[in-house]
């Protein structure tokens, strides 16, 4: 069964982003000659992100409510009607076999348009708590992907599969803790500590970190800290002297080699958006989870409890982060039989093949 073309549609933040771009890498791997075409929202990060990564992309311009008042809200209705002429127009010209919308305000559009014109449609909920567009979408959508049996709630039981999210395969590398550790400029004997909070970063995470990072050094444990971009902008110079001072103390904006920091970290302080728990489990990291509280419907805190139940992971929430997740980490450092139990049973709710899986649901929906 093949795919030649296929569009893919939605974006907004990574973790809409590189499941869609894990989605195409797999239907190019089996479909050498397909063409893919992403469909994305102007001003959004995929209109970059999709391009660097060697495909087409043409923009909608939508994008959703204010939570203020705005005179924006008030452009809403006729944005709303331009994107869907706008889709309308493009699943006409390129005529996909199939569409693929991975949640972000430009797949609502895409999809609409495509069931319009009787082409099948597929969606990927990555969340525990699924989004909007794809709880509307949902309800005329032909398949829906979800990653966690939670999001059951929100689509026509006949309609869901449960693949998992796309993840990164290339994260998983043949190499010990020990050896990544040499690697990245870490004792290969030392615990270490990675804490990353998205690619933007998370402000209290890494105010917890200016504090805190000299009491880690203190306790023997390592630590390399992803800041993200912003923080590296306005306070990075800082965090660059404080690790200066501190022996096997690192600390960068934005970490390239994911796959090595994995294999090094002995445990991960992490947001729990849908990607990066993905990944924890994709690679059976123990991990204490600081869940956003400023993303729709608190998902994060959802996607987190998913993995908190399983004692898969442990949460400290974010207004705690002050009084526990120093405390925190150093308990689980103390018990190494503890981060092992959390390493089994992320891994043992993996889903590794996920992504193949919903190019496979994807070439039954237009072959049968």
């Amino acid at each position: 069964m093949h795919l030649d073309r296929v569009i893919i549609s939605g974006g907004g933040t990574g973790g809409h982003i590189f499941p869609a771009l894990a989605i195409a890498n797999a239907i190019k791997a089996s479909n050498a000659n397909c063409e893919i075409l992403f469909v994305g929202a102007n001003g959004k990060m995929e209109m970059e992100r999709v391009p660097n990564a060697g495909y087409k992309i043409v923009g909608l311009d939508i994008r959703g409510l204010q939570r203020t008042l705005s005179l924006e809200n008030l452009k809403f209705p006729f944005r709303v009607l331009n994107s869907l002429r706008k889709a309308k127009k493009i699943v006409k010209e390129f005529k996909p076999q199939v569409v693929i919308g991975v949640g972000g305000y430009a797949s609502g559009p895409t999809l609409y348009a495509a069931k319009k014109l009787g082409i099948p449609t597929l969606i990927q909920e990555q969340n525990s708590y699924a989004g909007i567009t794809n709880k509307l979408l949902g309800k005329k959508a032909d398949l829906v992907c979800i990653a966690y049996e939670e999001a059951e709630q929100f689509f026509p039981k006949k309609k869901i599969r449960l693949t998992g999210n796309p993840v990164r395969l290339s994260l998983k590398i043949d190499k010990s803790a020990e050896q990544a550790k040499e690697e990245l400029g870490f004792n290969p004997n030392k615990p270490l500590l990675l804490v990353v909070g998205g690619s933007l970063g998370a402000a209290a995470l890494n105010k917890f970190m200016l504090e805190k990072a000299q009491s880690f050094n203190e306790q023997g444990i390592q630590v390399l800290w992803q800041t993200g971009k912003l923080f590296a902008e306005k306070k990075g110079a800082i965090a660059q002297e404080l690790c200066e001072k501190l022996e096997g103390v690192k600390v960068q904006a934005f970490i390239e080699d994911m796959a090595t920091a994995y294999a090094a970290s002995d445990l991960v302080v992490s947001r729990a958006g849908a990607l990066a728990v993905s990944e924890l489990q994709f690679l059976s990291k123990a991990s204490i989870l600081v869940p956003s509280p400023y993303v729709a419907e608190n998902h994060q805190y959802k996607n987190a409890m998913a993995l908190v139940k399983n004692d898969a992971a442990t949460m400290v929430e974010e207004k705690d982060v002050d009084d526990k997740l120093f405390d925190s980490v150093i308990d689980l450092f103390s018990e190494r039989d503890r981060i092992i139990e959390l390493q089994e049973n992320a891994g043992a709710m993996a889903l590794p093949n996920a992504t193949l899986n919903i190019v496979k649901l994807a070439e039954e929906l237009v072959h049968g």
